[in-house]
């Protein structure tokens, strides 16, 4: 069976660059300060992992591509987490501090919440599409706190999360929101089913792929919550002043997250830019309306009709990794019928990409 290969040369960031080099032009000394040390320290990342190799991943067929398949048949669960705590210095691992299974609490809030936030995306691959891990074969999950000093940002790096605890001015610790984890870990599902190539749509998409399933986690987590009633942010409470907005991302509403937040809803406001890997992350506010769209409109809980829908989307063969919009929302119609064929959900999916300018 082929193999599919994919650019695997990025790290994945929760505030994009064009975020903090705002601030490093136009805060305070001590804000743009600390904005230009995350910026070159995201920027060493995603050298050193330009640099190391990745195995090539084998996918299903198109025929496989059913709701049997969808989720997954492991039938273990093996959940199997660490947190280590750097110190606040940039050297990992770091020393273990929390295990899986320990009986108590560390009494270390960044360290209590990674270690719950990887549990409960765990919970949520493993109950909703008995996906066992990121890698679906019960892969270990790290987590790094304390990384830095003042480090404003969290990241996958394609092995482990590693969470900075925020300079407390402009951003809170980054462990501070589920959906960060849910979003960050997904993009190590991403790497194993799709590797979308992390530039401009296909970049984009591998952004909003990430908030669907962080928003989804989260979602998840609170009894699963009908869609109608989901905040659908991403990021919530993660800026130290609550004045500068509510989240880094607004899935129901791009734009409108915080100050300055320049996320496009339509495709006739696409952002054709250089920066940021041609905009990934703002150019993912288009595919994340479309899916909010799909799911208020399907009802219930999102994680049951849409996400289903957007999961075997992923892992379709047939997507390819540079992917458009326009490529990835025909194929999400395809796998809306397979799923619930007769249903309205293949209508709802076209109509949801329609309304946001991705005719199929």
């Amino acid at each position: 069976m082929p193999q599919r290969l994919g650019h695997r040369h990025s790290i994945f960031c929760l505030v994009p660059p064009d975020v903090l080099r705002d601030i490093a032009r136009n805060g305070t000394e001590e804000e743009r300060r600390t904005a230009l040390d995350t910026l070159a320290a995201d920027s060493t990342f995603r050298t050193l992992r330009a640099i190391r190799q990745a195995a090539p991943v084998a996918t299903a067929s198109p025929s496989t591509v059913s709701l049997s398949a969808v989720v997954g048949t492991s039938d273990e669960k093996q959940l199997q987490r660490t947190i280590f705590d750097c110190h606040n210095s940039r050297s990992l691992p770091g020393d273990s501090v929390r295990t899986e299974g320990a009986a108590a609490a560390a009494g270390d809030s960044a360290v209590d919440e990674a270690y719950d936030g990887l549990g409960a995306t765990y919970d949520f691959y493993w109950e909703t599409l008995r996906r066992n891990s990121i890698d679906d074969q019960g892969m270990p999950l790290n987590g790094h706190v304390h990384y830095g000093s003042r480090f404003n940002n969290a990241f996958w790096d394609g092995q482990r999360m590693v969470f900075g605890d925020g300079d407390g001015v402009v951003f809170n610790r980054l462990t501070i929101s589920l959906d960060i984890m849910g979003h960050e870990l997904t993009h190590g599902v991403t790497e194993k089913e799709a590797q979308l190539i992390y530039q401009d749509q296909s970049g984009a998409l591998n952004e909003s792929v990430s908030d669907v399933y962080g928003s989804l986690v989260k979602q998840y987590h609170n009894g699963k919550q009908a869609a109608q009633d989901a905040d659908w942010l991403i990021g919530e409470g993660i800026w130290a002043d609550s004045g500068r907005g509510e989240a880094l991302r607004s899935m129901k509403d791009p734009g409108t997250a915080f100050e300055g937040d320049r996320q496009p809803a339509h495709m006739n406001d696409y952002v054709n830019t250089i920066d940021d890997n041609g905009g990934v992350h703002n150019n993912s506010g288009i595919p994340n309306k479309a899916f909010y769209l799909a799911a208020t409109e399907m009802g219930g809980y999102a994680g049951e009709r849409a996400g289903f829908i957007w999961y075997a989307t992923l892992r379709d063969p047939r997507l390819k990794p540079n992917a458009s919009f326009r490529q990835f929302a025909r194929l999400s119609a395809v796998n809306a019928e397979i799923l619930f064929p007769g249903g309205p959900e293949q209508q709802i999916v076209r109509g949801a990409w329609s309304e946001v300018g991705v005719d199929i």
